[in-house]
């Protein structure tokens, strides 16, 4: 592909922690694209694997940011991205490999409309199976990714209008970040892609779905699921989206749904021999209610409470493993 002198620059964020063995299919695929204006910014993110010694040897063009610590994806993100220099950011999973056209397609919707903030990627496992086309929200605060684990039979096929994308392969706009914020870094790991995919619709921005854009999700570059660290972020932070983004109304009429479902998780987590993970969890969640209320007021609202509602589900669909 041949791209214009005004084609925008592509910043490729991947945040690092122990991945070593995923990096050398991840880095070698996003060198083989046929979109060639980007700039690779890996994040060193507390590994103790030389993880940055392999890619200073063999990727030499690529930018490395070290924290020194583990910020957990959000802060990861965030460090790569102050010093990216593309107006597109791309954040990528260490343990994906991308098609040769991904970049290609994945900025097209951008190019088209100004107010495009955010486009997913269709993510898929290695046997086939989809991985994430879309995040999906419901009343009670749930959150999952559109086709987890469905034999992939072309029904997510058709390029769309989704709510958010999963970070693990999303392309977002650089003003889109700069007017909303980066990614939340208290929330550490998990859901601060549906915190941002909030934020970003309540700004009036959009999302679109790229089926063309495909990546292949390895799994297990970050916290495995059911583990505690799994159990314990992904259930403190479902409840601090809810309050930091829910409308007011939206929130009153969800109220049902929203302690339903938490009664529910803590019988199961207690079932599954996770109780102390979860009630820790839930515990965390209530005292970081006022610090979510306080951001909660600092956030744009430039759309009505239906333009939001739409995109929430009644009932959440729980994904397939």
């Amino acid at each position: 592909m041949q791209e214009r002198l005004d084609t925008p620059l592509i910043s490729i964020i991947i945040v690092n922690y122990n991945g070593l063995h995923f990096l050398e299919p991840c880095l070698s695929s996003i060198l083989n694209q046929t979109f060639k204006k980007f700039e690779i910014v890996f994040v060193e993110n507390g590994s103790s694997d030389d993880s940055a010694g392999f890619v200073r040897e063999h990727y030499p063009s690529v930018k490395i940011v070290k924290t020194g610590k583990n910020l957990g994806f959000a802060g990861g993100i965030n460090a790569g991205i102050r010093i990216a220099q593309g107006e597109f950011i791309l954040t990528l999973n260490n343990d994906t490999i991308v098609d040769p056209h991904f970049l290609e397609e994945l900025q097209k919707p951008f190019l088209q409309d100004p107010r495009m903030g955010m486009c997913g990627s269709k993510m898929v496992l290695p046997d086939g199976r989809i991985n994430s086309t879309a995040l999906c929200i419901s009343r009670s605060g749930a959150a999952w990714d559109r086709g987890m684990g469905e034999p992939d039979h072309g029904q997510y096929d058709v390029a769309e209008e989704i709510f958010g994308p999963s970070a693990g392969a999303a392309l977002y706009r650089r003003p889109m970040l700069d007017e909303i914020g980066l990614f939340d870094e208290d929330f550490f790991l998990f859901f601060e892609d549906v915190d941002l995919a909030f934020r970003a619709r309540l700004a009036g921005w959009k999302c679109m779905y790229v089926p063309t854009a495909r990546v292949v999700h390895i799994r297990g570059g970050t916290a495995n699921p059911g583990s505690d660290s799994a159990v314990y972020y992904g259930n403190r932070n479902t409840i601090w989206y809810v309050v930091k983004n829910f409308p007011t109304r939206i929130f009153a009429l969800s109220l049902p749904w929203i302690l339903g479902r938490n009664c529910a998780v803590i019988t199961y987590y207690f079932l599954s021999g996770k109780f102390l993970t979860i009630i820790r969890a839930k515990i965390d969640a209530i005292k970081g209610f006022p610090l979510m209320i306080g951001k909660r007021r600092c956030i744009n609202k430039n759309v009505q409470s239906r333009t939001i509602e739409k995109w929430i589900q009644t009932w959440s669909r729980v994904p397939k493993t």
